[in-house]
This record gives structure tokens, C-alpha cells and sequence, in this order.
């Protein structure tokens, strides 16, 4: 069965290793302390395909320990405990290198069990998760290693690592494989910046390529859509999510249109419609108070139509929110509201706002003396509405943008 060729091709050398130059730069802490011989208990976190368990096999060649490999995905506590018992055997002399590939896997229990031998030395762990650490990596293992985190390759370090690819088919294979640049970069962009799906295309194209020529033509064959990341669960998911927002926050109409266009793409309409609704109150809020609504009924829509046609509504909500002036005076008002409370500041409802007819015999003014706003000139009269420990508390600031600068006028006349 012929190897895979992101296999046949894997980097024997950190310098061969494509992108993530912020740690395999050559002057980069992490390159100089592995090159030192010393190797710290660390994790690798990033998405699939951009090196990190490549980097992991080449610290563990270098280091002469005993390599012990294991998967999340099929390891289980008696496989842990047969790398914990090579502890101190004659092939293990210089130490054991537990290599833990998708260690967010692993339960809290398995996790556990690595503690002890991590933190006395007799196990080194090099770990790899697609998923953050801080969610997956149980507490007190995260505190005892360092985390690296692995970039998604460019489409300029993928187009690099397939040049060198093409290169190295024609040395091992003894070929005259050729490809087109224009080939190379769609290969490259379509991959989306995963390198072992890059290389799994280039093989695929390399097989069927008449006289061993790869063109673009041919390789519009396996791209007919391109791989762009993205998983539900995943933190693409929440830079997407997190992206379209601050987009709108920034009233950049264009970036926004793109993320939302990322987000549905995924096949995540739910969450779009969501993040969308939340940034009319926040983002917008009371300077166009109308795109709450406006955008509710975009949503009401898209939720009706179904994708594809549901990416009409919610670009123009998407658009709108992103030209519409902004204010955050509500966002904020309920946000210094709710830490009050939270501080413990709920304190009793005046009198005057209580719900009730009657005065206990403790009460020592009779009465509850609410004043009823509509029988007063302009619909308003001063009473105090706050609990007394909070009179003067002012949650509330008017935003300087037209809307909430002309209720401010109105009510600064009428209050005087």
C-alpha cells in the first residue's frame, strides 16, 4: 500500500518545517531551547496541519529518550500506565518522551494520571490539541507545561511546502513530475491552510496528470470548493463569530459581509442569526433604536427561507448594523446595573413604587404617596424611583449621537 505522501514528505528537520517562523525562527527562544537539548513539558495547540505533531517526532528524535507515541482519540488509562512502567528500564536510560497527540480526548481522570510522573521528571510530555487548552487540558497538568501556539499556514507557506513537495516526488520516485504556478497557488488557497490536505491533493493530481504535468485545469477538479476551516466547536467558530461583530462594532461593511459570509459557509446560520441580533442592542442600541427590529425581521426571514437564500437578509442586516451610527449607552447602563446588584446592592424598593395597599403597624409614615405621571403637565412629575441608598446613582448616559441627543434635549426642557 503506498504511504501517504504528507507521510513520505514529513520534515526530518525544524528548518524544513514550513510557517510558524514566530517559534522556528533562528532566533526564537523555543527553537534555541530545544536545540540546547533540553526538552520542557509542553503542549502544542493550533489547527490540524500546520506542523505540530511534524515538530513533535523531531524533538523526539533529537532528544535520544524513549519514545512513547499515543493517541486521545484510542488511548486509554492501561495505555498511559505502559508508558509510566518503561520508566527506568534500560531502553529508556535518558528518559521518557510521552508524545500525546489530541490530548483533549483524554477524560479528567486520564489526565490526572499523568500529574504525578510529569511533574518528577521521569516522563517528558509534548501534548497536540486543535482545541484550546484552556477548556480541554485539565487544570493542574496545564500549570506543570508551556503552551506553543501553531499558527494557520498562509497560502504563501503552503505554495512554499508544495514547491519543495514537487521536488522532493522527483527526487524519490524518480519522475519528472512538473506543475504549473498558477496550479500550485489554487492547491495552496484551496487547502486552507492545512498542509497535509495540500500535499493529499498534490498526490491525487500527481497520479492522474497526463505526461506528469499538473495544470490548473486539472486541479480545478479537486477544488471545486474551497476548504475554508471552520467547525462549530472549534475556535474558528468563535474568531468568526467574535470577527463579524467587531467588524460591525468598526462599521466596516465589507469586513463584516466577509465573516458572515465565513460563518454560513460553515453551515452556521444559527449562530449568525444570533451574534446579529445581539449586536442591534449592543452595537447600535438606542443611536437607531428601528434596527432592532429591522434586524429581527431579517432573521425572521432567513430562519423562514433556509440557506442559500437566507444569506439575503442577513447581509442586509449584517450592512445596515455596520453603516448605522452606533451607541453601546444601553449595553452599558445594564452592565453597571447588574454589578450593583451583584455587590450586593439590592436594597429595598421605595414606598411609593411598592405593590401593595396598606402600611404594616411598624411603618412610620402612613400612605403609599405615589404620584401618577399622567396627571401631571407633560406626562411628568420629580419623585424619587431608586432605593434611597442609590438616590443620585446614574447608570444611564445619554450617547452623543443624534437620536439619544434629542430625548436628552426633550427631557432636559421638561425636567429642567
Amino acid at each position: 500500500m503506498k504511504e501517504p505522501l504528507a507521510q513520505r514528505l514529513r520534515p526530518r528537520t525544524l528548518g524544513e518545517v514550513c510557517g510558524q517562523k514566530h517559534l522556528l525562527g533562528e532566533n526564537c527562544l523555543f527553537r534555541r531551547t530545544l536545540e540546547s537539548g533540553r526538552v520542557p513539558n509542553m503542549i502544542f495547540y493550533g489547527p490540524p496541519g500546520v506542523g505540530k505533531t511534524t515538530v513533535a517526532r523531531i524533538i523526539a528524535e533529537k532528544s535520544n529518550m524513549y519514545l512513547h507515541a499515543l493517541n486521545g482519540t484510542s488511548a486509554g488509562t492501561a495505555d498511559i500506565k505502559s508508558a509510566v512502567n518503561s520508566v527506568g528500564t534500560l531502553g529508556a536510560q535518558n528518559g521518557v518522551l510521552l508524545y500525546l497527540d489530541e490530548i483533549q480526548y483524554l477524560n479528567k481522570k486520564q489526565q490526572q494520571s499523568l500529574l504525578e510522573w510529569v511533574e518528577s521528571g521521569d516522563i517528558t510530555l509534548i501534548a497536540s490539541t486543535t482545541e484550546n487548552p484552556a477548556f480541554y487540558v485539565y487544570g493542574a497538568l496545564l500549570s506543570r507545561v508551556t503552551v506553543f501556539e501553531f499558527k494557520a499556514l498562509t497560502t504563501a507557506d503552503v505554495r512554499e511546502g508544495l514547491e519543495r513537495a514537487v521536488e522532493k516526488i522527483r527526487e524519490l520516485d524518480g519522475t519528472e513530475l512538473t506543475a504549473d504556478p498558477d496550479a500550485l497557488n489554487a492547491v495552496a488557497l484551496a487547502a486552507g491552510g492545512d498542509m497535509r490536505k495540500a500535499l493529499g491533493m498534490l498526490d491525487f493530481a500527481a497520479s492522474g496528470a497526463p505526461d506528469g504535468h499538473i495544470t490548473k485545469e486539472l486541479v480545478s477538479q479537486l477544488t471545486v470548493h474551497t476548504a475554508a476551516r471552520y467547525d462549530k466547536s472549534d475556535d474558528m467558530h468563535y474568531d468568526c463569530i467574535s470577527a463579524l461583530q467587531k467588524s460591525i462594532r468598526g462599521s466596516d461593511p465589507d469586513a463584516a459581509v466577509y465573516y458572515l459570509a465565513r460563518i454560513l459557509e460553515g453551515g452556521d446560520m444559527l449562530s449568525a442569526c444570533r451574534r446579529l441580533l445581539v449586536i442591534a442592542a449592543e452595537d447600535v442600541g438606542l443611536a437607531y433604536p428601528q434596527a432592532i427590529a429591522v434586524t429581527k425581521a431579517c432573521v425572521d426571514s432567513a430562519l423562514q427561507l433556509g440557506m442559500p437564500e437566507a444569506r439575503l437578509p442577513l447581509a442586509d442586516a449584517a450592512i445596515l448594523l455596520a453603516t448605522a451610527p452606533k451607541s453601546n449607552s444601553g449595553h452599558e447602563a445594564i452592565a453597571a446595573a447588574m454589578a450593583d446588584i451583584g455587590a450586593g446592592k439590592a436594597y429595598p424598593v421605595p414606598r411609593q413604587l411598592q405593590n401593595k395597599h396598606y402600611d404594616g403597624a411598624d411603618a412610620r409614615v402612613k400612605g403609599q404617596y405615589y404620584l401618577y405621571p399622567h396627571d401631571y403637565e407633560n406626562h411628568w412629575v420629580r419623585q424619587q424611583y431608586l432605593p434611597d441608598e442609590l438616590a443620585r446613582r446614574k447608570y444611564y448616559e445619554y450617547g452623543p449621537n443624534k437620536t439619544e441627543q434629542a430625548a436628552k434635549a426633550y427631557w432636559d426642557r421638561i425636567k429642567k
